[in-house]
């Protein structure tokens, strides 16, 4: 766990807690020191402009192959410049971005296995052959996985756009640690996981630029 001074944000804390446990240990312990010695140097200015310059330069651009980033990439450069839109402008602009980022960090090959199981041992323990009983079982899979997936990102995406929305319009630090950031960050690991390729790495560097961006 990385241990910062306690007047950073709350957000920022969250952020570096969720990022520390991600980075393997040795980058881990490396960017905790690069996070404690900026933190140290001067006090963060009040506001989202770090957040907005994060998510334009670093966290939009890796989503950017599984969602349409533009108009939420625009918004979050003008609010970094001090004009910041209105809620319902914000809420437009991160709606379908919320859906394709929840809808993509869906786990669907563990619901899939669990759903497969689950039907399958009830086929079983109601008289089906086994055959027929995990056949039952990838039917049953097949049709809820989706289902829930849909449901899932729909539901992420309509609470939590009203409530980005709401921080972002009124520049409002505290509101926005209320939506859970570290766990928004892990959605977007989630989403932009490829293979072996590390995408941890990227956000916290970029966390860090974007912290030193707002000083200037």
């Amino acid at each position: 766990m990385v241990t910062i001074t306690a007047d950073v944000p709350a957000w920022l804390r969250q952020l570096a807690a969720a990022l520390h446990g991600e980075l393997p240990p040795p980058a881990a312990d490396a960017w905790a020191t690069r996070l404690r010695a900026l933190a140290g140097t001067a006090r963060l200015p009040a506001g989202l402009r770090a957040v907005h310059v994060w998510q334009a330069d670093t966290v939009l651009p890796l989503l950017a192959g599984t969602a349409d980033t533009a108009a939420p990439a625009a918004l979050h450069r003008a609010a970094a410049r001090g004009t910041p839109a209105d809620r319902n402008t914000w809420r437009s602009a991160l709606g379908p971005l919320l859906l394709r980022l929840h809808d993509a960090a869906y786990d669907r090959a563990a619901v899939y296995a669990e759903g497969h199981t689950g039907a399958r041992d009830h086929a079983l323990a109601n008289g089906y052959s086994a055959p027929e009983a995990d056949a039952y079982g990838h039917a049953y899979a097949r049709l809820t996985t989706e289902a829930n997936a849909r449901a899932c990102a729909e539901a992420h995406a309509s609470a939590l756009g009203s409530a980005l929305a709401a921080a972002y319009a009124a520049d409002d630090a505290p509101a926005y640690a209320d939506t859970f950031p570290e766990a928004q960050l892990r959605a977007v690991l989630r989403a932009t996981a490829a293979g072996s390729t590390p995408r941890v790495e990227p956000l916290a560097d970029g966390l860090l630029t974007a912290l030193t961006a707002a000083r200037l």
